[in-house]
């Protein structure tokens, strides 16, 4: 059993069908709310999970957390422990590695295709093709020794990994029914019309969409935590 710590930026945006996973892998999961608790030691950390949020990387002085959420993410990083970021969180771990992270040309809402590269196919173990949920407006380079596993037409950086224990994606393979109707409520600013925004209705997805990003993203968590290749 594994203690996995995650990191959450907002009360609409939990760990969803990660805490699934881990619950069925019997691994403990904890959770700060970074908003409104104090961190955890960075010493106490055994597995890392950090999750997305609609503000930026670069937001210390409206939202001061940030400042010591970063240091807490490089210390992390420095130990070794796995650490896993899902949009908001894998541009933190780009920002904390010293990758720009910046707007994106597009925001991208909604489930759009995703290629893999073939370090994706072929490390990662991921589909060629597969159709995750998204929503993101900025988007970061590569981090120095990241390998780039998956891309988007809207967004060339959508997944990386580092070594073999770290592991950011910018797209939402936890999300559930109820987290996206959340993120639609919450976040209802950043439906603007755009080639890459979805309405409403083809927001929700279907039970499959959801179903088959969870099962890749047990496959995923499965390697990341076990330390094989990601």
């Amino acid at each position: 059993m594994n203690h996995i710590h995650c990191l959450q930026h907002v009360p609409f945006e939990s760990p969803a069908h990660i805490a699934d996973w881990a619950a069925a892998r019997g691994h403990a999961l904890s959770v700060t709310r970074v908003f409104a608790e104090a961190l955890p030691d960075a010493g106490a950390i055994e597995a890392l999970v950090i999750m997305g949020g609609p503000m930026s990387v670069h937001e210390e002085a409206r939202l001061p957390w940030l400042t010591a959420e970063k240091r807490l993410i490089g210390a992390a990083l420095d130990a070794g422990v796995p650490v896993f970021g899902v949009c908001l969180g894998a541009q933190l771990i780009a920002d904390v590695t010293g990758a720009r992270v910046y707007r994106n040309r597009f925001k991208e809402i909604g489930w759009f295709p995703a290629e893999a590269t073939p370090e994706g196919v072929g490390r990662a173990a991921l589909p060629r093709s597969f159709t995750p949920f998204h929503w993101h407006g900025e988007t970061f380079q590569l981090p120095t020794d990241a390998v780039r596993l998956a891309r988007t037409e809207a967004c060339e950086q959508q997944m990386f990994a580092i070594g073999e224990r770290v592991l950011g994606m910018q797209f939402h393979l936890e999300m559930t029914g109820e987290g996206i109707a959340d993120l639609a409520a919450h976040c209802a600013g950043d439906l603007e019309t755009g080639p890459f925004v979805q309405d409403r209705d083809e927001l929700a997805g279907s039970p499959s969409d959801i179903a088959d990003s969870h099962r890749l993203l047990d496959a995923l968590l499965d390697r990341w935590i076990g330390g094989g290749d990601v």
